[in-house]
Formats: structure tokens, C-alpha cells, sequence
């Protein structure tokens, strides 16, 4: 048991340095691809509509959808599930 968390102490430290995860190393698909065409077709990136990036909005975006679809899906669970209707 001692050796298999070692290991995983060992893969930890040294697995997962900063070096393997550098930007620079593996670009994105936005970056390698979708840019460089468009820059090709004279296109400039733009600033997205409504920028999730900042603070926790994508976080309560998906909350919110969650709340709904839970909702929804308690509301209506009898006739998903246990009732169904004769036709």
C-alpha cells in the first residue's frame, strides 16, 4: 500500500510540472487553425459578445441551466416515468 502511494506521490511531483502543460508547447485549435485562416482571409479576431471568462458567470450560467433542467424534469417526472396515459 506504501509503494502505490509513493508512486502516485512521485507521478504527481513529477508528472505534472509546469513544462508538459506550457502554452507554447501544444497550441489550441482556435490558435493553430481557426486563426491562422482567418488571418489568411484578412478577418481579425473580435472580442466575444457576452465574455464568460471573467469571474464566475459561465459557472452560474451553468447553474442556472441546471436549476432549470431540474426543475423541469421533477415537475414532469411522474408522466416521464411512472404514469403513462392510455391512448
Amino acid at each position: 500500500m506504501r509503494t502505490i502511494l509513493l508512486l502516485a506521490a512521485l507521478i504527481g511531483i513529477f508528472g505534472l510540472n509546469s513544462a508538459s502543460f506550457a502554452s507554447e508547447k501544444w497550441p489550441g485549435v482556435d490558435e493553430a487553425v481557426v486563426e491562422k485562416v482567418a488571418s489568411e482571409h484578412g478577418h481579425a479576431s473580435r472580442p466575444p459578445l457576452i465574455d464568460t471568462d471573467q469571474g464566475d458567470l459561465l459557472l452560474f450560467a451553468f447553474l442556472l441551466a441546471g436549476a432549470v433542467a431540474g426543475f423541469a424534469g421533477g415537475y414532469y417526472w411522474r408522466m416521464l416515468v411512472a404514469e403513462r396515459k392510455e391512448r
